[in-house]
């Protein structure tokens, strides 16, 4: 089944353990490979993602588990924000 790229754009992006990440703002292509190379969020989810400064996010390609009415992403350790003990 074939699709078009513009479909992914504005789909929402969850982790495997169902958190919301962000939204779908555009696609990464490396023409050189003639592939797709990244997914660019943007509509981030603050309260779980660690990056100061930015407002968007790559996620790569390899890290895509599927797409669909969502695109379904597997859990980036490091990118989320620790739980402070008190």
């Amino acid at each position: 089944m074939k699709s078009q790229i513009t479909d992914v754009l504005g789909l929402s992006v969850y982790t495997d353990r169902a958190v919301f990440v962000g939204d779908v703002d555009d696609v990464v292509i490396d023409l050189d490979r003639k592939s797709i190379r990244a997914l660019a969020l943007g509509n981030l989810n603050m309260d779980i993602i660690d990056i100061k400064g930015y407002k968007g996010l790559q996620i790569p390609f390899r890290m895509i588990r599927s797409v669909g009415d969502v695109v379904l992403i597997r859990h980036i350790p490091g990118l989320f924000k620790q739980k402070q003990k008190s």
